[in-house]
């Protein structure tokens, strides 16, 4: 089955990615070599969103986990998502890319707060618009908030760039037999719990009809060719 040609998409990275080859933080270079990937697929004349995870400085799950409270942990992790949107802002402006970060939470002084039809505009004008800080509101992952986002801005598709190649049905990490689906239905990957995102993100994609397209970003030049329809991935989708 061809795959559509996307108009405006919705690329969520984990903060993971930005670390590298390091165990923690933002890898300037890495960073760089991303915001070439997300230029390339720019200049095909694609609107772009992005929603980057905080993992790499701050996870609001593991806080809890050592006994901080769950709401105070997971603003911590909302702050880490505006650092890392801001250093993908400065890798992107290098490259020449104009581009807008929206915050959830308010903070004037580095960027705008969220709006829709202003994120509009920055769209229709060529802007790359990375949206941070979740969904302002403890308790939802950036999963969930890209899920929203993507929603909320009528994305034709959520690409989630991680460090797997698909969606398997076990852990290909622990089980060397996994199996890679090409397509899944929302569904199944709920009913089924696989680990795309989790449930409420799955759900909101479901009954807003986009599609979910798992690919591994680590792997170079993979961002256009998933786009392009090539390249290995999972599309998660009604009925697949």
């Amino acid at each position: 089955m061809p795959q559509p040609a996307y108009k405006r998409i919705l690329l969520k990275l984990s903060g993971e990615v930005l670390m590298g080859n390091q165990q923690f933080g933002i890898d300037p270079e890495f960073v760089a070599e991303l915001a070439r990937e997300v230029k390339a697929a720019k200049d095909t004349g694609l609107q772009l969103c992005l929603v980057i995870g905080g993992g790499n400085i701050f996870r609001g799950m593991a806080g809890a986990a050592r006994g901080m409270d769950r709401a105070q942990a997971d603003y911590m992790g909302m702050l880490a998502t505006v650092m890392n949107a801001l250093a993908m802002q400065n890798a992107l402006e290098q490259l020449g890319v104009d581009t807008r970060v929206q915050s959830a939470v308010q903070m004037d002084q580095v960027c705008e707060p969220v709006i829709r039809r202003r994120a509009e505009r920055h769209l229709e004008k060529g802007r790359v618009v990375i949206f941070a800080a979740g969904v302002g509101a403890p308790y939802f992952t950036t999963d969930s908030g890209a899920a929203l986002r993507a929603a909320e801005m009528q994305c034709d598709a959520l690409l989630k760039g991680t460090s797997v190649d698909g969606v398997y049905d076990s852990d290909p990490k622990s089980n060397p037999d996994a199996v890679r689906y090409d397509t899944v239905d929302y569904d199944r990957v709920l009913a089924d719990n696989l680990k795309v995102m989790d449930a409420s993100a799955v759900a909101l994609c479901r009954d807003n009809q986009i599609p979910i397209v798992v690919f591994s970003i680590r792997e170079k030049g993979n961002l256009a060719r998933v786009l392009s329809g090539e390249g290995t991935k999972t599309i998660v989708q009604k009925g697949a």
